[in-house]
């Protein structure tokens, strides 16, 4: 069985990030499916599955504080090191547009590789997926990221999808596939 010699290898991580609505998890997921068609050592996480099994809404209720989200980002990263060091390719969809996120990434993660879904706000409202941007609006919502939380753009992330409405899912899959086989064949 080659999983052995394979998991020798260093492993990677593929940061995608971008506001809710963004298209996080869609790209992750059209990425993961062409990822595992060339190798069986690929894990995708999301950060919205990844809170909820930490249960971090429901330790004293939820804290949407840009303290509390970067905290969160740190433990994503984290998790996505221990799976990396074991020889894993980690696909992750995660907000966690923080500048200390992005730097602690750089320093600690393997292979990393920053995707930062560049979206306008008009558009995300207009999907507006989880029903965010209306609540906010609307009164009901506090603790929105790039609403009433300060982020920070990625300052050299290593491929920013501007949006264009034209292009799809698997077009942006493709061109991020590209991308990162490209990095990887200088890397080996």
């Amino acid at each position: 069985m080659n999983n052995a010699k394979e998991r020798k290898k260093a492993g990677q991580v593929v940061w995608i990030t971008g506001l809710s609505g963004a298209g996080k998890s869609t790209l992750a997921s059209a990425l993961v499916k062409r990822l595992r068609a060339h190798d069986d050592t690929i894990l995708l996480l999301d950060g919205d599955e990844i809170r909820e099994f930490l249960s971090v809404n429901e330790i004293g209720g939820p804290d949407y504080s840009r303290e509390k989200r970067i905290e969160l980002g740190l433990r994503y990263a984290r998790l996505c090191n221990i799976l990396a060091t074991q020889g894993f390719t980690v696909v992750i969809g995660t907000i966690s547009l923080f500048g200390e996120v992005h730097r602690w990434n750089r320093a600690h993660l393997p292979r990393y590789f920053e995707v930062y879904l560049k979206v306008p706000l008009e558009e995300l409202r207009r999907r507006d997926p989880k029903d965010i941007y209306r609540r906010f609006e609307a009164g009901q919502l506090k603790g929105v990221a790039g609403l009433d939380i300060p982020i920070d753009e990625p300052k050299s992330a290593e491929w920013v999808m501007e949006y264009v409405a034209s292009r799809s899912v698997e077009e942006a899959a493709d061109e991020l596939f590209s991308r990162l086989m490209e990095r990887n064949k200088f890397e080996n």
